[in-house]
């Protein structure tokens, strides 16, 4: 393993156990300096005075990617001229969904747009005006901003991995811009960030994972202690199943896996779309993605200059904007992985589109059956939410349809499979980012990592550190940014660079092969 293993492994390893040992410190021992006091002061100055920056910064990654498809760069293979994709479009687009969203997506289906229906961006709504804007901005947050942050890094790493032939590192992408600088300790500095945001944003989300599995457990047995107890065999047993797959391979273990997840929530959402207010929900989705799209310019650059006592772009639009930016590294590196041989206006489509729509339609089933059990039925599921957490409004929607334990145990089922593949794909990112940029890491590598990411949610789960993890995961996400706004100028000139050598809008695509995978 020291053979494959850079500078990057180790330093990320020992910062890993430092922090996880930060984070249980108890409160007498640490008094003032606990991590979950420093970083929340951190994240809350970098809310308090950088939000607009956060706010312009993800709109230019989505102006960027829209350029992209617009521009002569489209047709510029990521790969040589002649490579063609090594998945099919239902397998790539299960990948970079289940790595990119999934158990985040599954969380707060229900749950966000009951949150903003009772506490809505803009205060004194009546409750039709108040519903709408609660599921536009689910659709906001989870839609097309995101996903451009991912295709910005994703683009970058896929054309400098595989046209170029450079190794699968963030560092490289700069190489343009700062030459060789990045394979010294600026470089070792820029992986290292990646990393750690990769790390801890991953581990935050296992725990995540493992309290709505939890939860679900306890909201269907009620016999059921769900403390920590029971989260604690979730993690070891999900583990051992996505420890299994890691080593299985991308093609084996993440393929089937994700291409599962699919088929899964597909079934889940189709349920409840036909078991619900049918009606209610596509027109909800109809009139929502309209206005989505009628009003993403404006809700792209909402900030309240006059309303200082208002932290509600705070405390979602730039938290979960600094949060996609913290997952970048991950989503982007294993997005990179299993994009090769698509054109640049493929893959920023692909990338855009599909998941946008799909996250969309999700929200409209999930959020737009709890507003209407709440609206038209008066089901009080923020109480419900209130007593037992946000883990729980998924079943508790579910509950009210037939059949619910079926429906119940196959979303946890959804869950567990989520919580898999992206722990698989991100102990293959963190083992690529920590053996400079093998695209095959080493079985120890992953293992490795596949430790380091459970034993950490396991700890802070235990110790109730998890928002102090998440916290610090999204201040990685402040440097990253700048790092972004850099790989975008990168690019840009060697697509130029590129330009001159070879008239991209004259270019063929050479022949394709059937596609066997």
């Amino acid at each position: 393993m020291r053979k494959q293993v850079s500078k990057v492994f180790y330093i990320s390893l020992v910062v890993s156990i430092l922090f996880v040992i930060w984070g249980v410190l108890p409160d007498d021992v640490a008094q003032n300096w606990n991590l979950e006091n420093v970083t929340s002061k951190i994240q809350g100055f970098l809310v308090q005075k950088f939000g607009w920056f956060y706010l312009l910064s993800a709109t230019a990654f989505l102006i960027f990617a829209i350029f992209l498809v617009a521009s002569k760069y489209g047709n510029i293979v990521l790969g040589k001229d002649t490579d063609k994709p090594e998945y099919s479009y239902m397998s790539w687009f299960a990948m970079l969904f289940s790595a990119g969203m999934g158990i985040g997506l599954v969380f707060w289906g229900a749950a966000e747009p009951i949150s903003h229906f009772h506490n809505p961006p803009e205060p004194g709504l009546q409750d039709g005006a108040a519903a709408r804007i609660a599921l536009r901005y689910s659709f906001f947050h989870w839609g097309l901003h995101p996903w451009a942050v991912y295709s910005v890094l994703a683009l970058a790493l896929a054309y400098f991995q595989f046209r170029k032939d450079s190794p699968g590192l963030v560092s490289s992408i700069l190489e343009p811009i700062f030459g060789d600088k990045m394979n010294g300790g600026w470089g070792t500095l820029v992986n290292f960030i990646a990393v750690f945001a990769t790390i801890f944003g991953v581990a935050t989300s296992l725990g995540l994972g493992a309290q709505q599995i939890s939860g679900g457990i306890g909201f269907l047995f009620e016999d059921i202690t769900k403390g920590f107890s029971l989260q604690l065999i979730i993690i070891i047993v999900v583990t051992v199943l996505f420890l299994i797959s890691a080593m299985s391979g991308l093609d084996r273990g993440i393929k089937m896996l994700s291409n599962t997840n699919i088929v899964l929530a597909i079934l889940l959402m189709f349920f409840v779309l036909f078991a619900g207010p049918s009606n209610f929900i596509m027109d909800l989705f109809t009139t929502t993605l309209g206005s989505y799209l009628q009003n993403l310019p404006s809700m792209s650059f909402r900030m309240t200059p006059f309303d200082e006592n208002s932290t509600w772009v705070q405390d979602w639009t730039i938290f979960y904007w600094a949060w996609w930016i913290a997952w970048a590294p991950f989503v982007g590196t294993f997005i990179a992985r299993v994009s090769r041989g698509r054109t640049v206006r493929e893959f920023v489509l692909g990338v855009l589109l599909v998941p946008t729509i799909f996250g969309a339609l999700w929200f409209s089933v999930f959020g737009g059956s709890a507003i209407s059990l709440e609206f038209h039925q008066g089901l009080d599921i923020m109480s419900i939410i209130s007593d037992q957490g946000n883990e729980v409004a998924l079943f508790t929607v579910l509950s009210e349809y037939p059949i619910s334990i079926i429906t119940s145990t196959l979303a946890i089922l959804l869950i567990s499979t989520f919580f898999i593949t992206s722990a698989d794909s991100a102990t293959f990112v963190l083992g690529m980012q920590t053996t400079n940029g093998n695209l095959d890491p080493s079985k120890k590598v992953k293992f490795t990592w596949g430790i380091v990411q459970s034993a950490a949610a396991a700890v802070l789960l235990w110790q109730g550190g998890l928002g102090a993890l998440q916290t610090a995961s999204i201040i990685a996400a402040f440097p990253f940014t700048f790092i972004l706004l850099l790989i975008i100028y990168s690019l840009i000139k060697e697509f130029k660079e590129e330009a001159k050598i070879y008239p991209l809008q004259r270019r063929k695509r050479g022949p394709q092969p059937q596609q066997t995978k």
